[in-house]
């Protein structure tokens, strides 16, 4: 089992200069290089720059792999190390994880999102790992004095073929570790992979059920305090006053005062309670009497923004973001059309693990702790509001209990930053589940106008238009760019087969706080989208994955259509029996899915089975694989059919999970997940399943019901 350990910045230095106690290799960018090269941790003062360290192998032959990403459930922790051992030629068991501190110098990005962990490294991990192994193996055969050719390495050891003797990696550190990495190795063919495409038990699996694993609500630190935020409803709504007398008679609590906190170019106020245990300071938020001043601003109401959604829609073209063809002119002339709305609401992230985090303010520097997605970000966030030095700000990760973009946000650090300033020593901030869910941020709620034209029982013309708030204004003044996101989840080679197609963004501004939600504007685009084109096969009196594969020419979108058919058994379905289908694509991966539905012995609709296809490319685990498409389904019946956030006089009326309920076990099809076989590069995992789900859902609805839903969520007990 591999072990979890937090590494101090001294600590983190210390380890990467023991060149000549250990074999060191980390990435070098150059300056006006293209690409990253190996570098060894013997090279660095040459070349003048602060050594990262991803692989280090110690004179016990233990190797420590630097993880630059957070692991929040997606399985990052697990996988990297997988490809590690397999072209390192080492057990797993031998392998141990630090999580990297923020430092975007060293590592570059740092932020776990957009699938990105796996795709945007793996390429460079085969071959940092495979270098460490060529480079032990030279230092063997020069110490045996026999060719490289007659060794190999197997199980953290370099074997001499012939004689059969062979030396443990500890053995031989010292002589690699003076070796120039080789400019180019030999990585294996996929025929060859031993560990790599094989479904290997996660190991933080035992890490995370026997107690050992560190989430950010276990860390601890001498001498810390804790604190619990009362704050403003309203995110614009500003502090009149509190009384805190009763607060204070609370046994453990030590101080209270007002914190602001600047989220999102909005002032957010709130009154801070701090005291000697997490309980104690929610007891004495609860005995706060505070007056709000929620004067000179609108109040939103859930109702309101859709209706300005549709008067957007009716009346505006929009920022173009893509156009081919004539789509408009078309779309006049047709006689055989389509003209509707779409609607998907506003989420919340309500990962299990709620918001927390550590920090400690002091003169010279700033140490955070905690579960953070984007360690690099938090790191130039606090050093630019507390105006301390970028490398006088010390972020640490934990494991997080769920993130799904929420964890990226950088208010919750912000504000645990200045709360220790205000006391001036280390506390732990945390989050209820109501602060959780009535704060924010949240995925953005979007409308989408939908017109499509049939001539002789082909797809002629496409437009599409979509109004909700864009995560791309965050902290950006220019509003004269499209949603860069307005056409995700839409498959590519569409354009390359459908002569007119438009996406055009209409700007839509709303003051409350949005940001990413797992799989993006893909979880509400994949929606509208494959739910038109569902009901564009309809029009054209053809069947939806045969419509689909008419105009998705490449050679991988019909093999992933054929294997949907055959999985599925698509084209023996028997009535009686709804079956939908949707494909969608982000993040580097294309995922296809078919539901059936029926009605029970009582008349309501159910979920009878879903498969799911994936082609992600180049992988690495495929338990872990089917176990982000699970959750992603699970996620996305959530979101179609179970909760969404809404507002009443500016107020979010969901409060905890009684009123925004989660899916539970019974509520769960059997689920299958296929993996599609390819070398192609590798794609994303953890999000990629989610946004086909609720299209294929609907449309399986429609083929059983005849009632089509065009409106997130909906309540499939009333269908």
């Amino acid at each position: 089992m591999m072990e979890s350990k937090e590494i101090s910045r001294r600590n983190f230095l210390r380890a990467t200069s023991l060149a000549g106690t250990a074999l060191c290799l980390g990435f070098y960018l150059p300056a006006n290089a293209k690409k990253e090269t190996i570098i060894s941790a013997n090279a660095t003062d040459e070349a003048g720059f602060e050594f990262n360290a991803w692989i280090r192998i110690d004179t016990n032959g233990k190797v420590s792999l630097t993880d630059h990403r957070a692991e929040m459930g997606q399985g990052s922790y697990q996988s990297v190390p997988q490809i590690i051992a397999e072209e390192l030629e080492v057990d797993l068991k031998d392998i141990n994880v630090v999580f990297a501190q923020g430092n975007p110098t060293k590592f570059g990005s740092q932020i776990t999102g957009g699938s990105s962990t796996i795709r945007g490294s793996y390429k460079n991990l085969l071959k940092l790992s495979a270098t460490a192994r060529e480079m032990l193996i030279t230092a063997a055969a020069t110490q045996w004095n026999v060719p490289t050719s007659d060794c190999y390495a197997e199980s953290g050891h370099v074997v001499h073929k012939p004689s059969g003797k062979k030396l443990n990696y500890g053995d031989l550190v010292l002589a690699a570790s003076k070796l120039t990495p080789p400019a180019e190795v030999k990585l294996k063919p996929i025929s060859a992979y031993k560990l790599i495409r094989k479904p290997l038990q996660r190991l933080d699996t035992p890490m995370k059920t026997n107690g050992e694993a560190i989430f950010g609500l276990d860390k601890k630190l001498p001498g810390m305090l804790y604190a619990v935020v009362e704050r403003n409803p309203r995110l614009r709504g500003k502090l009149k006053s509190f009384d805190d007398t009763a607060a204070l008679k609370v046994p453990g609590v030590k101080k209270v005062f007002k914190v602001q906190m600047l989220v999102v170019g909005t002032t957010r106020d709130g009154v801070v309670v701090v005291a000697d245990s997490t309980w104690a300071a929610i007891q004495g938020r609860k005995a706060l009497r505070v007056e709000w001043d929620d004067s000179g601003f609108d109040h939103v109401n859930t109702a309101d923004i859709y209706t300005t959604h549709e008067n957007l829609l009716k009346t505006q073209e929009g920022l173009s973001f893509k156009k081919q063809g004539e789509p408009d002119a078309v779309l006049k002339a047709a006689t055989k059309k389509l003209d509707v709305i779409y609607q998907t609401p506003y989420q919340s992230h309500s990962a299990m693990e709620p918001l927390n985090c550590i920090a400690h303010y002091q003169p010279d520097k700033i140490e955070i702790w905690g579960p953070i997605q984007a360690p690099d970000w938090v790191q130039g966030d606090i050093s630019e509001k507390f105006k301390v030095p970028l490398d006088k700000v010390i972020v640490n990760m934990t494991f997080l209990g769920g993130g799904f973009g929420r964890k990226a946000y950088l208010d919750y650090t912000q504000e645990a930053v200045a709360i220790s300033k205000e006391i001036g020593g280390p506390v732990q901030v945390v989050w209820t589940r109501e602060d959780d869910l009535m704060q924010g941020p949240y995925r953005a709620g979007v409308s989408y106008h939908a017109e499509g034209a049939i001539d002789n029982n082909e797809l002629s013309a496409l437009k599409f238009k979509m109004a909700g708030q864009n995560i791309d204004h965050w902290g950006n003044t220019d509003r004269s760019k499209p949603n860069e996101s307005t056409a995700e989840s839409f498959l590519s080679p569409y354009f390359n087969s459908i002569k007119n197609i438009s996406f055009s963004d209409v700007p839509y501004e709303m003051p409350l706080p949005n940001m990413w939600w797992r799989s993006v504007y893909a979880s509400t685009n994949g929606f509208a989208y494959e739910s038109f084109l569902n009901e564009l096969a309809l029009l054209a009196g053809q069947d939806q994955l045969d419509f689909r594969r008419k105009y998705l020419k490449d050679e991988r979108s019909q093999a992933l259509i054929t294997k949907m058919e055959e999985v599925s058994a698509w084209k023996s379905r028997k009535k009686n029996q709804g079956f939908g289908v949707a494909i969608t694509e982000c993040f580097g991966t294309t995922v296809g899915q078919v539901v059936k539905v029926s009605r029970n012995a009582d008349g309501k609709v159910k979920i009878d089975q879903v498969w799911a296809v994936m082609d992600c490319g180049w992988y690495v685990n495929p338990d872990i694989i089917r176990a982000q498409v699970e959750g992603s389904i699970v996620m996305a019946l959530g979101a179609a059919t179970i909760h969404e956030i809404t507002f009443k006089n500016g107020l979010v009326e969901q409060h905890n999970f009684y009123d925004y309920l989660m899916p539970r076990i019974t509520d769960m099809p059997p689920i299958e997940v296929h993996i599609m076989e390819n070398t192609e590069d590798a794609g994303g995992v953890g999000e990629p399943g989610l946004p086909p789900f609720a299209p294929a859902l609907t449309d399986a609805i429609f083929d059983l019901t005849g009632n089509r839903i065009r409106k997130l969520p909906f309540n499939m007990e009333m269908i």
